[in-house]
């Protein structure tokens, strides 16, 4: 039974295991980023689009509380949205997201280099603003960023976008998975979101050999899995 548990950092992510290095020495030889697939691809800008559409009156809505409840909390108030620079297959990109947090709490020197640490304060729930505590905890925080998988920045389904500094954390323990993929808004790893398994590569490195093994039609089958597990995680509603 997976043990549940809150992250105490933002990003645990550990190195690969002796086992994961033997297991698959394949992945470790690659040079490159992997090149997209068909089917993977065209479903990830239509699902993106259609969820783009369906979104926009949960954003204005989520707008309209933004600015109510600055008006009525003035510390609160700020703009909705915001990016850091992650990266995805290797490439730096704007990671958009909903703003979680008192714009005191931002730092403004890292906000205008858009480093993850200017807004890490999101992970202080006492930081959190009244809208920014519900966003959170129904995951909405990651709605803006359906418009980077329509860009082709990200993908539905892939190893999590990290901030540069944690990518180069994540790098300097010896992964490749996030060089190797398009960053993702789910993850064979990510939907154990909140569970003791939250950071363990091997499922990053499953994901990896199966997109090479995979035919394109069969990795899609398997993104709609993990698509169905991710919408059980979001629907528990814990916001980790």
């Amino acid at each position: 039974m997976i043990e549940e548990i809150e992250p105490h950092e933002a990003f645990p992510y550990k190195p690969p295991t002796i086992e994961i290095l033997e297991k698959y020495p394949h992945i470790f030889n690659l040079k490159e980023p992997l090149p997209p697939r068909f089917f993977k691809v065209f479903f990830d800008k239509t699902l993106a689009f259609i969820l783009l559409i369906i979104s926009a009156p949960i954003l204005l809505l989520l707008k309209l509380t933004f600015i109510i409840e600055g008006w009525a909390i003035p510390e609160n108030k700020g703009p909705m949205f915001f990016y850091y620079n992650g990266v995805s297959a290797g490439r730096i990109i704007p990671k958009y997201k909903i703003r979680l947090i008192k714009t005191k709490y931002i730092e403004p020197e890292g906000a205008k280099r858009h480093d993850w640490l200017a807004y890490s304060a999101e992970w202080t729930p006492d930081s959190r603003t009244f809208v920014g505590q519900f966003v959170k905890k129904f995951y909405l925080d990651e709605l803006p960023q359906f418009w980077s998988v329509l860009k082709g920045d990200m993908s539905i389904v892939g190893p999590r976008p990290l901030s540069v500094m944690h990518y180069d954390r994540d790098r300097a323990q010896g992964n490749v998975t996030r060089f190797l993929l398009r960053g993702g808004l789910l993850g064979l790893g990510h939907i154990n979101k909140g569970t003791s398994e939250m950071g363990n590569p091997a499922y990053e490195y499953e994901y990896v050999d199966q997109y090479l093994k995979r035919s394109s039609f069969g990795l899609l089958c398997l993104d709609l899995w993990i698509i169905w597990k991710g919408i059980l995680v979001i629907f528990k509603g814990g916001g980790h």
